[in-house]
């Protein structure tokens, strides 16, 4: 005796797939167009408000560090010298422009130290 003993006596009549090529590529595309219509605004709006924070953030850091830069700009850089993330660069009366600070790859408030010991290496007191 099987383990189902209701199936012993089954068998298929026919062997044809349960849905046609042409209604799974349909439903492919619809499942497909849903994931990327609640994903994609998602990431849009991710990257307005990180792009917004880190301008934000680069001025307030040029204002207090860089005060006789003429220009400051926040860019994403994957090749940046601590990595991937938001950097603050300021340009100054000659033209050079170098980098302020990273902002980090979620930028964020801008946190001023408290006493000079505080502020990382290489930063200005």
């Amino acid at each position: 005796m099987s383990e189902h003993p209701e199936l012993d006596d089954y068998e298929p009549h026919d062997q044809k797939p349960l849905r046609s090529p042409h209604l799974k590529r349909i439903m492919q595309v619809v499942v497909t167009a849903g994931l990327v219509s609640l994903v994609l605004p998602g990431i849009i709006v991710t990257a307005g408000t990180a792009a917004s924070t880190a301008t934000n953030s680069c001025a307030v850091y040029a204002s207090v560090y860089a005060q006789q830069s003429i220009a400051n700009q926040a860019r994403f850089d994957l090749l940046g010298p601590v990595g991937p993330g938001w950097y603050c660069y300021v340009t100054t009366f000659s033209g050079q422009e170098y980098v302020l600070r990273p902002l980090g790859l979620i930028p964020g408030v801008p946190v001023f130290p408290r006493t000079p010991d505080q502020n990382p290496p290489g930063q200005p007191t």
